[in-house]
C-alpha cells in the first residue's frame, strides 16, 4: 500500500482524519510540520495530545530543543528512516500535516540546495527585508515575483542559496520536477472558507486559554528568540511582541486569527501550484470515521465528500 499523505491547511481536520485512517488501516502517523519537531511548542503548533498519541504512534515530533535549526532536507532523512521503522512493524504510514515545502521535499528531493552556512544566514537575517527583495529582484526575478513576501525566513534562504551557488533559486527548485515522484496517495483537504475561518478562530481561542502565553514565556527562557525560523511561527512571533509591550492580550489573540487565517488561505494557493493532490471536499459537520472510510473505498483521484 502506498503511503497516505494529507495535505491542507492548518485547521482543516488534517489530525482527526489521519487518526481515523490509522485505526482503519493499522498506521501510524508520521508528522510533516516545521514547528512540531520542536520540544515545548505545544499549543501553537496544536501538537497531538498525549492521548492522540498513545492511541497510535506518532514520528518526528519533540525532535529538537528550541535553539536547534531544522530543515526539509533533515525532514526527508528523518521520514526515511520514520518510514522503515513502520513498515518493519508491518503497519502502514500515514504523513499528515500542513508545512507543503516539507512534504514535496520527501516525495521530489531537494535538488541542488545546498545546506545552511551560520555565517550567511546571520548576515541575512540581519539585513532589511527590502533590501533582500531588491538583491532577489536582480538575481531571480522568477522567485522575486512568486515569494511569500510576508513570510521573510523563505526570502532569506532565497538568497542564502543564491548567494552559495551563484544559481537562481527558481533553476534548482526546478530540479524538483525532473526526478521521479515517489509513489503515494496525496489528499488535500478543503473546506468551506467560513467553515475554516470560524475552526481558527476557535482554535485560537482554545490555545490561549490553554496557557499559550506561559509557554511562551518558558521557550523565551530556554531560548526561542535565538532560533528565527522558530521564532517566526504564527502565534508565537505574536506572543514574543505582546510579552515586550508592543499590544495587548486581547489585540494579540484577534492578530494570531488574522495571521492564522491569511498563512490557510496561502497554504491553499501552494498546495494547489506545487503538488498532485486528490481532493477531499469536508463538510462542517463531517464524520472523520465515515470520511475516512470513504477515501479507502474510493478509487484514486475519485472526488470524495
Amino acid at each position: 500500500m502506498k503511503p497516505v499523505c494529507l495535505i491542507g491547511p492548518t485547521a482543516s481536520g488534517k489530525s482527526s482524519l489521519a487518526l481515523a485512517l490509522a485505526d482503519r488501516i493499522n498506521g501510524e502517523i508520521i508528522s510533516v510540520d516545521s514547528m512540531q519537531v520542536y520540544r515545548g511548542m505545544d499549543l501553537g503548533t496544536a501538537k497531538p495530545s498525549r492521548e492522540e498519541r498513545e492511541r497510535t504512534a506518532h514520528h518526528l515530533i519533540d525532535l529538537v530543543n528550541v535553539r536547534e535549526p531544522y530543515d526539509a532536507a533533515r525532514f526527508a532523512r528523518d521520514a526515511d528512516a520514520a518510514l522503515l521503522g513502520i513498515r518493519e512493524r508491518g503497519r502502514k504510514p500515514i504523513f499528515c500535516g500542513g508545512t507543503g515545502l516539507y512534504l514535496k521535499a520527501w516525495l521530489e528531493g531537494l535538488g541542488e540546495s545546498p545546506s545552511s552556512d551560520a555565517a550567511l544566514r546571520a548576515e541575512l537575517e540581519a539585513t532589511p527585508l527590502e533590501e533582500l527583495l531588491a538583491e532577489l529582484r536582480i538575481k531571480d526575478p522568477e522567485t522575486h515575483d512568486r515569494i511569500d513576501r510576508r513570510n521573510p525566513r523563505r526570502v532569506v534562504r532565497a538568497m542564502e542559496v543564491i548567494r552559495l551557488t551563484g544559481k537562481p533559486f527558481s533553476a534548482q527548485r526546478a530540479a524538483w520536477r525532473k526526478g521521479e515522484t515517489r509513489p503515494a496517495r496525496v489528499i488535500g483537504l478543503r473546506r468551506d472558507p467560513e467553515d475554516l475561518r470560524h475552526r481558527i478562530d476557535e482554535r485560537v481561542d482554545q490555545m490561549f486559554a490553554a496557557g499559550l502565553v506561559a509557554e511562551v514565556e518558558i521557550l523565551v527562557s530556554e531560548g526561542l528568540e535565538e532560533n528565527r525560523s522558530a521564532a517566526q511561527a504564527i502565534g508565537y512571533r505574536q506572543v514574543i511582541e505582546h510579552l515586550r509591550g508592543e499590544r495587548g492580550l486581547h489585540e494579540t489573540t484577534e492578530l494570531v486569527k488574522t495571521r492564522t487565517w491569511q498563512f490557510a488561505r496561502r497554504q491553499m494557493t501552494w498546495i494547489r501550484n506545487q503538488l498532485t493532490v486528490e481532493w477531499v471536499e469536508v463538510e462542517r459537520s463531517a464524520d472523520m470515521e465515515e470520511l475516512a472510510g470513504k477515501i479507502l473505498e474510493r478509487p484514486i483521484h475519485a472526488d470524495v465528500r
